[in-house]
């Protein structure tokens, strides 16, 4: 996984003028960005942060933008986007499409405020195709997203934004009204797999330590 410090450097390089931090189930990391740019502005001035959280739903995964607190995983689409509406959140439905990276399948009835129609994780585009076009039957706010685990992917996909300043608060505001054009670049197959092979790893090596610790 990628350091803050990795992500933030690349946003900077890439001439980002803001990121979405979305661990999953967790916020410390969008509150430790956001405070590495208040610390070194002279590295990372000009990129702001967007405190959020990738929710584990029930059914996938559930994005939440201008989050301060956790959102509880394994409720229902509908509940989590309620949950983020009371928190005055924004929530997106993330790779709605995509079965393998946990999509909840459908975007219609799931309360969302907007939902993201481009992933560069879509090898083939055809979930992201099969998102927008639904997102437009439905009128609904459209994002794009990276979907970055490793520093070098981050703005592989993004959300050009017409906002009249720099802030959380009016990217926010001007994806609820649509101000919003996603766009970028599909990841390389080679990289999806490299990273798809670290999860495993990484999986398996948690797993074995459960179980030592429980013999």
């Amino acid at each position: 996984m990628a350091s803050l410090k990795d992500i933030l450097r690349t946003a900077k390089e890439k001439n980002l003028n803001g990121i979405a931090i979305c661990d999953h189930d967790e916020i410390k990391g969008a509150f430790k960005a956001m405070e590495l740019v208040r610390e070194f502005p002279e590295k990372y001035g000009g990129v702001v942060v967007i405190p959020g959280i990738e929710v584990s739903t029930a059914k996938g995964h559930i994005l939440a933008l201008g989050v301060f607190e956790k959102i509880p995983p394994k409720m229902t689409p509908e509940e989590t986007t309620d949950y983020a509406r009371d928190l005055g959140a924004l929530s997106i439905i993330a790779h709605p499409f995509r079965k393998s990276a946990h999509g909840i399948g459908y975007i219609e009835g799931a309360g969302a405020d907007a939902v993201e129609t481009f992933n560069s994780k879509s090898i083939t585009n055809g979930a992201n195709k099969k998102a927008e076009k639904e997102a437009n039957r439905l009128n609904m706010p459209k994002t794009g997203g990276s979907d970055a685990h490793i520093a070098e992917l981050v703005g592989q996909g993004y959300t050009k934004i017409d906002v009249p300043d720099n802030t959380a608060d009016s990217v926010i505001s001007a994806i609820l009204q649509q101000k919003t054009v996603p766009g970028g670049e599909l990841t390389p197959y080679s990289v999806v797999a490299r990273q798809m092979g670290g999860n495993v790893i990484r999986r398996t090596k948690l797993l074995f330590k459960r179980q030592f610790h429980e013999v």
